[in-house]
This record gives structure tokens, C-alpha cells and sequence, in this order.
């Protein structure tokens, strides 16, 4: 059985994010995202993939994400919220501060943790205009992703200046960043359909 030197796989985790990281970012972040983007932030600090660019695909794939989420709730949301017991259970308080703060809360949505799908889909159910909805999706989708990825390239710096020895591990953190992020997904997901059930 033959084993790999570190450079070999450190070569193949820089390929494989050098050829396929956009579409990751995109494709990440059009579903919730948050792992995905901090990971493109470390990365574009490493220089493998351009940060304005993250940060363009970012807002493209988030905003797009949520605009489906918000016209699936347009078109089938009071059904959702009776078939799926999570929707319901954020409905009342997602309704009640809409009519107070909608502009803050169509902002923010995305930075509530586990709202990010369910909160435009219950936002479309509630009858604001769609154009609005989209304009302030969009002002949204530039903060959360300048401030994601941000964080990514923050803490990408923060272990060069603090730790400069680190600097041969970091594809391994990086590594640790993405698997961490897909356990706490993949334990939301579980959670959410038991709540479901």
C-alpha cells in the first residue's frame, strides 16, 4: 500500500481548489453557505482563488438561492408551513417581525443560522412585493458575503502573523474548516427532520 508525501496531497487539495473552488463557492452558497465561504476567504488569502471574485460568486449564488426560496414560498408557502412542522414552528415569530422590522430582518436573514432557506421561503408567504424582497436579497447577499469571507481571509491572515510554523498545515486546516462545517450541516439536517417527523 503506498502512501502520500505531504506535498502530494497538498498539491492535489490546491489543485482540486484552484480548478473547482468557484463552483463550490457557488453551489455552497446558494444553499446555506457559511462553511463553503469561510473556507474561499482562507483560500483566497493562500492566493488560490481571487477574493473579489469569491465575493462576486458569493453574492450570485446566495442571492439566487434566496430568490428561489422567496418565490417557493410565494407560490407554495402556506402549504409548506402545514407539511413541514420546523416552517410552521418559525412562521408566527417570522410574521410578527416582519410586520416591525422588515427591512432589518430581510437583511439579516441570512446570518440567522438554520433560517437561511426557511426564512425567504416564509418571507414569500407573507406578501411582501417581490421586487423589494429581490432589491434588499441583493443588499443582504453583499454583506453576509463580504463579512463570510472576510472572516475566512481574517483568519487566514491571523495564523501567518500569529503562527507563521502553521503556515505548512494550513491545507489541513482548511481541510478541518470544510469537514466541521459539513458535520454541523449534516446535524442540523438530522435535527430539522426529526423536528419534520
Amino acid at each position: 500500500m503506498r502512501f502520500f508525501a505531504p506535498q502530494e496531497v497538498t498539491a492535489v487539495i490546491n489543485e482540486f481548489i484552484t480548478s473547482y473552488g468557484y463552483l463550490a463557492v457557488f453551489f455552497g452558497t446558494l444553499l446555506e453557505g457559511e462553511t463553503v465561504l469561510i473556507a474561499a476567504g482562507f483560500a483566497a488569502h493562500r492566493g488560490l482563488l481571487d477574493w473579489p471574485l469569491v465575493v462576486g460568486v458569493a453574492m450570485a449564488g446566495s442571492t439566487l438561492g434566496d430568490q428561489l426560496a422567496f418565490f417557493l414560498g410565494r407560490w407554495k408557502g402556506a402549504e409548506m408551513i402545514q407539511r413541514f412542522p420546523a416552517l410552521a414552528q418559525h412562521a408566527p415569530r417570522l410574521h410578527d417581525l416582519m410586520t416591525r422590522h422588515d427591512t432589518l430582518l430581510i437583511l439579516g436573514i441570512r446570518f440567522l443560522y438554520g433560517l437561511r432557506i426557511a426564512g425567504p421561503v416564509l418571507l414569500g408567504s407573507s406578501g411582501i412585493s417581490p421586487l423589494r424582497f429581490a432589491a434588499l436579497n441583493l443588499i443582504g447577499a453583499a454583506l453576509w458575503t463580504v463579512l463570510v469571507s472576510g472572516a475566512g481571509y481574517a483568519f487566514g491572515s491571523a495564523i501567518q502573523t500569529l503562527a507563521p510554523d502553521l503556515r505548512r498545515f494550513e491545507e489541513i486546516v482548511l481541510l478541518s474548516i470544510l469537514v466541521i462545517g459539513l458535520l454541523v450541516w449534516l446535524w442540523h439536517l438530522m435535527r430539522r427532520s426529526r423536528k419534520d417527523r
